[in-house]
């Protein structure tokens, strides 16, 4: 079932009704303004990979990736019920958590025709609580994700804007740890970022140090804001 957050974002970048949900070569596209086709993308990206390709054969795309910034996690007995507690989570997304994804669109972006908008937003998680399907798993259901705010946007449509999201103290050659430090990331999204850079080609790989790959801007490159 759609979320009030995607239905919200839609109407965003579309502006009105008639802009939203419109069919494309087959498809039903999120929001299409002067041309320019929306998609609000809250899964995983890899799971549009192949509808995004087939659209930027004829068509200029922008994908919507919405993270959490802030998040304030609302809890009822039952759908519609009374609030039963409500908590800010302790997990803040940034910009880098993109990577944690875009480790499946990296054989699309990036391309002429494609757009990646990465939105900081604060939202509203509303929780239902349920029985446990599994001895460790969560003991509720997310009814809804709403909007509260959108607090910052990241575009990006290049290698230079890729690495311009480098810290400006990061120092070349670097590795994974220098990235995770530098950035104040947690390794294992370091390792997911330095990934995507290479795939991509925004970073060469330069061989070894000890057990960790080294990695470094192409000759001739430098790094531009996003």
């Amino acid at each position: 079932m759609e979320s009030t957050l995607h239905r919200e974002l839609k109407l965003l970048y579309g502006g009105s009704i008639e802009d939203v949900e419109v069919q494309v070569d087959g498809f039903r596209i999120d929001a299409v303004v002067d041309g320019k086709l929306f998609e609000i993308q809250q899964a995983s990206l890899g799971a549009i990979r192949a509808k995004v390709r087939n659209l930027l054969e004829r068509h200029t795309v922008v994908v919507v990736k919405p993270l959490a910034s802030r998040k304030r996690l609302i809890r009822r007995a039952k759908a519609k019920g009374p609030v039963i507690s409500s908590r800010y989570s302790p997990r803040r997304e940034s910009v880098f958590h993109l990577f944690e994804d875009l480790v499946y669109f990296v054989d699309v972006f990036p391309h002429k025709r494609l757009t990646l908008e990465v939105l900081l937003t604060e939202q509203e998680e509303h929780r239902v609580t349920r029985a446990r399907r599994r001895r460790f798993g969560p003991d509720y259901r997310v009814d809804d994700r709403r909007l509260v705010q959108v607090n910052s946007t990241y575009t990006l449509r290049s290698l230079a804007d890729l690495r311009g999201l480098l810290p400006a103290t990061l120092t070349s050659p670097f590795t994974t740890e220098d990235l995770a430090r530098e950035a104040k990331i947690p390794r294992w999204i370091a390792q997911k970022m330095a990934y995507c850079l290479r795939k991509t080609g925004a970073v060469k790989d330069l061989g070894k140090k000890g057990r960790s790959s080294l990695y470094g801007l192409p000759k001739g490159r430098t790094r531009r804001a996003a």
